[in-house]
């Protein structure tokens, strides 16, 4: 692998602020808007890192993949409000982890019907399960990684791809991106318009690596 070309990268976007996020509830399959701030944080975000030599650069991005979950893809067209934007497919194999019976509630809702509920080992009861979540997550993975295989062997110019979705979703795959459990997410905390930044070190695709987690947090 040639080590002169830039190292390909994957833009993880957690969408704006919603008032579920902001309240905790869980937010899977609802659909619902994102508040005037969420998209004020996406906004901001949008001049600082995404344009023409930019970090996020439309021309060196290969795909996009989005929730269908209006709150993910008006972050998309937010983040892509003032440049052409790239080729991107709305697709439900990023959509949220499907929280079933769980939907709408708030962790201090669900434990009191389930005290010893963890999502990490549990699941969802009447939605996703964790063995469920972890096959999508590493397939999307798998499609990423054929994407950057290909920018090396096939010379190609685009070499970044871009997920836009949803927090536990994100974690999910920011843990499964590094080969580890889907547990190790508890680990990480992706905030609402958070981008994480994953590539690889040592110019090796077998040495996958996080560069970069809530880049620009928003300060409260």
């Amino acid at each position: 692998m040639s080590t002169t070309r830039p190292m390909p990268r994957l833009f993880v976007i957690r969408h704006g602020e919603t008032e579920w996020s902001l309240s905790g509830r869980h937010t899977g399959r609802t659909d619902i808007p994102l508040t005037a701030r969420g998209i004020e944080q996406i906004k901001e975000k949008a001049e600082m890192l995404v344009g023409d030599g930019k970090m996020i650069d439309a021309e060196k991005l290969c795909t996009v993949l989005v929730s269908p979950r209006q709150r993910a893809h008006k972050t998309f067209h937010l983040l892509f409000e003032h440049v052409t934007a790239p080729p991107h497919m709305v697709t439900e194999s990023v959509r949220e982890w499907d929280y079933g019976d769980y939907e709408g509630l708030l962790p201090s809702e669900i434990k009191q019907k389930n005290p010893t509920f963890n999502i990490w080992t549990d699941g969802c009861p009447g939605g996703e399960s964790v063995e469920q979540m972890c096959t999508r997550v590493d397939d999307v993975i798998n499609m990423v990684r054929t994407y950057h295989q290909e920018y090396f062997t096939e010379g190609m110019n685009t070499r970044d791809v871009m997920i836009v979705a949803h927090g536990h979703f994100s974690r999910c795959l920011i843990s499964r991106w590094l080969g580890m459990p889907l547990a190790f997410g508890t680990k990480l905390n992706v905030e609402a318009g958070g981008i994480a930044v994953l590539s690889y070190n040592h110019h090796r695709l077998e040495e996958p690596s996080i560069n970069a987690l809530n880049l620009y947090a928003t300060v409260i």
